[in-house]
């Protein structure tokens, strides 16, 4: 396991702030971290990176105890928040040259400049980056936590700012990450689409304690099917669609698709447009994902 938190307790002013949390990863997960605001997931993550000591409960990180050993694990992790400070004044290049010094692996322009262009940052190295706009910082603040190569990637809300395709890209290098690299990556969003796309494993936490937890495709098992509206901009067949994926009406370019309980829609998703169906947008209409959360959070929010 690269993290391993069970029964995660923690008061702070004399009030309880999360009330047993779980949450299991192993390398290579996607692991969606989900909870309305004030659930506990930024004190959580606080834990994880050994800036808060728990209450009580069992928290682990890498194997690793992350208060006792958080110099070790803070080498070892990448860390992106949502609200990303940089040296305005600075290029990209030069940033992050100077922010891998302070990270104990020194990296020098060349490696900074092919950095970049992993992010979708090539040809602005040099530009000050106070000219950047929001979605260009997003993606120069992961190239920043991906400089000491982690084995644990914790990312909250990485694709704010983006346009579609700038979302894609950031996906495309999440998912090459997971599957190549075999890094773990913590993803705390409110996008459930990053979450369709992205995920494995998901864990949705309420009043500072997880309601659900488990592979994204066992927890959607069992229910109805997920139904979703795709756009699809040339004349195509639906004779040849991956198991899973039933065409219930189209209208024009849209399409609109069951997907069975039982599958998992980042896997269903990938598999369609490998089928090279040309596939513009993908909306979800009820049942999946938005279903659980919903059932998970309203419950106990309305306590």
């Amino acid at each position: 396991m690269i993290v391993e938190i069970h029964d995660l307790r923690l008061v702070l002013g004399g009030q309880p702030v999360l009330n047993g949390v779980d949450l299991t990863m192993r390398a290579g997960d996607i692991y969606g971290f989900l909870g309305p605001n004030g659930a506990g997931k930024s004190t959580t993550i606080s834990v994880l990176a050994g800036l808060r000591p728990p209450a009580s409960g069992k928290v682990e990180v890498l194997g690793r105890d992350p208060v006792a050993e958080r110099a070790w694990i803070h080498r070892r992790i990448g860390v992106l928040s949502e609200q990303s400070g940089f040296y305005e004044w600075m290029g990209a290049a030069e940033y992050l040259k100077w922010f891998s010094g302070l990270s104990g692996k020194r990296i020098e322009e060349a490696e900074a400049a092919l950095r970049l262009r992993r992010v979708g940052l090539d040809g602005r190295n040099r530009a000050p980056i106070g000219t950047y706009s929001r979605g260009m910082k997003q993606r120069l603040g992961l190239a920043r936590a991906l400089l000491n190569d982690p084995e644990l990637l914790i990312l909250d809300e990485p694709t704010n700012g983006l346009d579609p395709r700038g979302r894609r890209e950031i996906h495309d290098v999440l998912l090459e990450m997971s599957v190549n690299d075999g890094v773990g990556i913590l993803l705390c969003t409110h996008l459930l689409d990053d979450v369709d796309r992205l995920c494995t494993h998901l864990g949705i936490l309420s009043r500072g304690k997880t309601a659900m937890e488990g592979p994204v495709a066992d927890l959607l098992a069992g229910q109805r099917a997920a139904r979703y509206r795709l756009r699809v901009p040339a004349p195509e067949s639906a004779a040849n669609l991956p198991a899973g994926i039933r065409v219930a009406s189209m209208s024009g370019e849209w399409w609109h698709v069951e997907l069975s309980g039982a599958g998992d829609p980042a896997a269903a998703w990938r598999e369609l447009l490998d089928s090279g169906l040309r596939v513009e947008e993908i909306h979800q209409e009820g049942g999946g994902l938005e279903e659980l959360y919903l059932a998970a959070t309203e419950t106990r929010e309305a306590v």
